[in-house]
């Protein structure tokens, strides 16, 4: 399977997956260790790890660059991050001694996006709030996965009842059938805390201020005791099941 990709990756600018080829891998792939291994022997290096630099990602970074250090990641900048991303990325990129590509919005397109609903437009309506995001992170990632065969993300299946049928591997129908790779899909919230601490993992420093889940600064806030973990996410919505549009389903 795997040299048929390979050929596939050197006759073609991006490589298309067929729903058979992506059931096959997920029947006989289990582990996170395993799926990383093939996408690196696979993909590489037309894949990328997406971060937004949670705990998730910590984990799965730490994992990819210990199968290979060359390995891709990239960020999206919003221009609405918390500092403490900010720090977070510069103080993972000197560990690793790696480099992150940073994606950033069309400045025309939110110029006029603050010009016509404002600033916090977000706050406003379910319908404001999407564009802000399709905005500042759909259309630059959009603009990266054209250019990839498959990209990593750190997706769990606990994390939200739109997620509870995600495998580790899957079609990304929204970007020409590229795959898209969620390798920790099976642990859970302790698994994640277990391994950063066991590893000695910088992490972001709002996940100590409890931010399990961290987005744009304005969008984000802590959660209380006995919340679900994605409470503090646009957490003026009242739809549990809230997005930012990236990891929506397009087929």
């Amino acid at each position: 399977m795997g040299n048929q990709y390979k050929r596939n990756i050197l006759n073609e600018n991006v490589t298309k997956f067929t729903q058979e080829q992506v059931d096959e891998l997920n029947s006989t792939i289990k582990t996170t260790e395993e799926a990383l291994q093939w996408v690196s022997d696979n993909l590489h290096p037309k894949v990328a790890k997406a971060s937004s630099f949670g705990a998730e990602d910590a984990v799965v970074m730490d994992i990819m660059l210990k199968i290979n250090p060359n390995f891709r990641f990239f960020t999206l900048d919003t221009g609405r991050l918390p500092q403490e991303t900010y720090d977070i990325m510069d103080i993972v990129r000197k560990k690793y001694n790696i480099s992150i590509e940073v994606l950033f919005p069309d400045t025309k397109e939110v110029e006029e996006m603050v010009k016509e609903k404002g600033l916090n437009l977000f706050y406003e309506s379910v319908d404001n709030r999407k564009l802000c995001c399709e905005i500042r992170k759909v259309h630059p990632m959009n603009k990266m996965l054209n250019t990839l065969d498959g990209w990593i993300t750190g997706l769990r299946r606990d994390q939200t009842k739109n997620r509870e049928d995600v495998k580790i591997f899957q079609l990304d129908h929204g970007h020409g059938e590229i795959l898209k790779i969620n390798p920790i899909v099976n642990w859970t919230w302790e698994q994640i805390q277990e391994y950063i601490k066991k590893n000695n993992l910088p992490y972001n420093s709002l996940l100590d201020k409890g931010f399990p889940s961290i987005g744009c600064e304005p969008c984000t806030r802590a959660i209380k005791p006995g919340e679900d973990i994605r409470a503090g996410r646009w957490w003026w919505e009242q739809d549990g099941n809230k997005e930012c549009g990236l990891h929506i389903d397009h087929k």
